[in-house]
């Protein structure tokens, strides 16, 4: 363990994490919590020990220079914590790294002993999964756990999930062995557009957390990053005729599923969360200069669609139609789960 600065009595905390790797398709999780970081500017107080956790032949460690010094970052996962200001001040600690190569039991239980000598209340971890879903749709995110009183308390679903997993599902299992609240959102990612970045994945990640803990994001540029997005994407497949018509496919499969969700239910729960996002208390996170609440995509036209207002596309990435080694199902695709488009925890 390496300790690297002290950390005051926290308020309420929450434990979101997220791990590159094999649970973070698109790395869509771990930008997530690389975006909390940042925007609420987390402080590192702590780093599990790279020793114990990494095969530095599979995670190497890198080289830069700093002021004419050669240094060494080693891949580890490191802790911070943030405090989000308004009327009723929260802690979240921010758990933010690789998965490891070795030694799942003893990482889960040093993660675990800093959740319990922080008083953590809830933890939240963060995966993203390779799916047949069209790009031109909002991205599901689904809320799992394995706590049955949780599930129906915080309207999550009960995992009920069998197969390879990853250390996403050894933590949670190892939270709620623990007693020890534990909550997975997994959010899935085309397969055919898996490489990362993935900001419209992220977004949809951070719009279900700021849901599940009651705490406004701040979402800086990612709105506009996940317009610039799609747009590089729709070009892509505009110009690939086979594409557009396996994405078309998707589309119509997807809309027939949801078809009768269009009502009742699924219409009052947004309804509720407009209601809640008009009548919150001031910008998000209560603090000054805070983003208003966005939408991976609401009906999937006019917010994805949107001109980016002039800002540079992020690089737009390539396709890889169904078939080939990034497809789901392929343990060995880079980000992705493995397992397909249901997600295991």
């Amino acid at each position: 363990m390496i300790e690297l600065e002290g950390v005051p009595e926290l308020i309420d905390p929450v434990m979101v994490a997220a791990f590159e790797g094999w649970n973070d398709a698109g790395d869509a999780a771990s930008t997530a919590v690389a975006h909390l970081d940042k925007e609420w500017k987390g402080e590192v107080f702590a780093a599990l020990d790279a020793e114990d956790y990494y095969d530095f032949q599979v995670n190497r460690p890198t080289v830069f220079l700093e002021a004419g010094v050669r240094k060494i970052t080693w891949p580890t996962t490191r802790l911070s914590v943030v405090r989000v200001g308004g009327d009723k001040p929260r802690d979240l600690v921010l758990v933010r790294g690789i998965e490891p190569s070795m030694r799942w039991r003893s990482f889960c239980n040093e993660l675990l002993g800093f959740a319990h000598e922080l008083g953590v209340e809830l933890v939240v971890i963060l995966g993203a999964l390779l799916g047949d879903t069209p790009h031109t749709r909002p991205v599901p995110v689904s809320g799992v756990t394995s706590d049955p009183d949780l599930a129906r308390r915080m309207d999550l679903e009960e995992t009920k999930y069998e197969g390879p997993t990853g250390i996403v599902g050894i933590l949670q299992e190892a939270c709620t062995h623990a007693g020890v609240p534990a909550v997975s959102l997994w959010a899935a990612v085309p397969h055919y557009v898996s490489q990362p970045p993935n900001p419209k994945a992220t977004l949809a990640l951070l719009n279900r957390l700021e849901d599940l803990i009651d705490m406004r994001i701040p979402l800086g540029e990612l709105p506009e990053d996940a317009r610039a997005w799609q747009l590089g994407v729709d070009q892509l497949a505009a110009e690939d005729s086979e594409v557009a018509e396996y994405v078309q496919t998707l589309e119509e499969a997807r809309d027939t599923a949801e078809l009768p969700e269009a009502s009742g239910e699924a219409i009052a729960r947004e309804f509720e969360r407009y209601l809640r996002r008009r009548d919150g208390d001031g910008p998000a996170g209560g603090q000054p200069g805070g983003s208003p609440r966005a939408t991976d995509g609401g009906d999937g036209s006019s917010y994805l669609r949107d001109n980016p207002g002039g800002r540079n596309k992020p690089p737009k990435p390539p396709f890889s139609p169904g078939g080939d080694d990034d497809s789901p199902g392929s343990p060995g695709s880079t980000g992705s789960s493995g397992e397909g488009p249901s997600p295991e925890e």
